[in-house]
């Protein structure tokens, strides 16, 4: 089956239960598919982040998070695609791939970068030659959004607070920033909205301010929230130990 993905279209924000800001999201997908043989892993998904906004992306192994971010950043491109993606140079009709090359070479010098090849996939390198091309990437534009994938995972408690407070600095300076987090406490931290994704769809989307992590879990696992009430333990009154609802 054919993948489908509609990044960056135009056209007013869908007012929805998570509360988006109104206007032109900086970047939007609609209708994302992603098969891998048999296996449907997206589903006619739909994604947005505005200017100065986090939204956390969250779900249970499997869900989907990390086939939507690579669809978003272009991981299956090759080394030049990726650095340019969105920002391509062009000349009349063709993209102009021999101008970008060098750029991309010039930039991934400067930072000591050592590649296989310019054209190699992206996905097929090493964690840490990823990140540089991240880096590179900042580097060659002014990001506008950020994407962060379980940026807090086998941090310390000092550490995880400076990322934590790093994504606010970027909220703060208006850019639209995108956290993957099975950590709930850090995506509550952080962020404004929560995306769930559940079986390669999107089956939620919470405003931080007005939901409970439990409303959250209950979204990632398909339970009804009536029922994890029901599993609450009770106090000898036979009342919910928990907050009503």
């Amino acid at each position: 089956m054919a993948d489908s993905t509609t990044p960056f279209v135009g056209g007013e924000s869908t007012p929805e239960p998570g509360q988006p800001p109104q206007g032109e999201p900086r970047l939007r997908l609609r209708g994302i598919n992603k098969s891998f043989g048999a296996v449907r892993a997206l589903t006619d998904v739909d994604f947005e982040v505005y200017a100065g906004e986090v939204v956390g992306l969250v779900g249970d192994n499997g869900a989907g998070k990390s086939t939507l971010i690579k669809a978003i950043s272009g991981v299956n491109l090759d080394v030049v695609s990726n650095l340019f993606l969105g920002h391509e140079l062009v000349n009349v009709v063709p993209l102009a791939e021999v101008e970008m090359e060098k750029r991309g070479l010039g930039v991934l010098q400067t930072l000591d970068v050592k590649l296989p090849s310019i054209r190699s996939k992206v996905a097929q390198l090493s964690g840490g030659q990823r990140q540089s091309i991240a880096v590179a990437k900042t580097i060659l534009r002014h990001a506008k959004i950020v994407l962060l994938d379980e940026p807090t995972a086998a941090l310390g408690v000092a550490q995880t607070r400076q990322v934590l407070q790093l994504i606010r600095r970027l909220r703060d300076q208006g850019l639209a920033v995108v956290v993957i987090s099975h950590n709930l406490a850090d995506v509550f931290e952080v962020v404004d909205r929560v995306v769930v994704l559940r079986l390669g769809r999107r089956v939620g989307t919470f405003d931080i301010k007005t939901t409970t992590p439990e409303r959250i879990v209950a979204a990632i696992t398909g339970a009804e929230f009536g029922e994890l009430l029901k599993t609450t333990p009770t106090n000898g009154n036979g009342a919910s130990g928990g907050d009503d609802q």
